[in-house]
């Protein structure tokens, strides 16, 4: 079976819609690792569209648990922003109240993340008593790494990249192979931005994504 896995589209719908575009003929069973909302100025769009799929399997992110809660649990200055702007316009609570925990698929566990950490590129693992494959998310950096005899695949991000802002990233799974391919595809960010100006998002968060590198 070939997995399209994939996470943290933070309601950017365009790159979403692209996602599904390239990849429609070369997948058995879609996974997403949650964070779908916030961010973008699609939230409510990309639970819709991802509830519209068939052969998908849908987890929590710590951003769906956030809005479920009612309240965004981080310091963060910019990530609040974002919080108090999208949250009040949310709509579709009992949709992603439904997603799930973890997913296994082949040998790999799907989840948002481990122990609620973030892992880029360059973590220590040997911090981590990692007993098990792990294909997740979180962290927007897109990575392949081994630790001991498991290995730790981070998809990257669909809608909101911390390398390059237009840039999406995720992987496909063959669990018949046991192989793993990490991929990614170019978007045009200035549709999100337009659309978040066009909304009226704060200027601390039309500044987040203006600042952020493309290719």
């Amino acid at each position: 079976m070939r997995y399209l896995i994939f996470g943290d589209v933070h309601g950017n719908l365009p790159a979403l819609e692209e996602l599904f575009k390239f990849e429609r003929n070369s997948y058995d069973q879609a996974i997403c690792h949650g964070d779908v909302v916030n961010y973008g100025p699609w939230s409510n769009e990309c639970v819709e569209f991802l509830d519209t799929l068939s052969d998908i399997f849908l987890l929590k992110g710590n951003h769906e648990e956030a809005f479920l809660r009612g309240i965004y649990p981080g310091k963060n200055e910019i990530a609040k922003s974002f919080f108090d702007f999208c949250f009040p316009k949310f709509i579709q609570k009992e949709k992603i109240r439904k997603y799930g925990s973890s997913f296994r698929a082949g040998n790999y566990v799907i989840s948002h993340t481990i122990h609620q950490d973030y892992f880029y590129p360059d973590t220590d693992l040997t911090k981590y008593n990692i007993k098990r494959n792990s294909i997740i998310g979180h962290s927007h950096y897109q990575f392949d790494r081994k630790i001991g005899e498991f290995r730790i695949i981070n998809t990257g991000s669909v809608g909101q990249n911390r390398k390059a802002i237009n840039l999406a990233e995720y992987v496909i799974y063959d669990d018949d192979k046991d192989q793993v391919k990490l991929k990614s595809f170019l978007f045009d960010i200035d549709k999100v931005i337009d659309k978040m100006e066009d909304d009226g998002y704060p200027e601390i968060c039309l500044n987040y994504y203006k600042n952020k590198t493309k290719i």
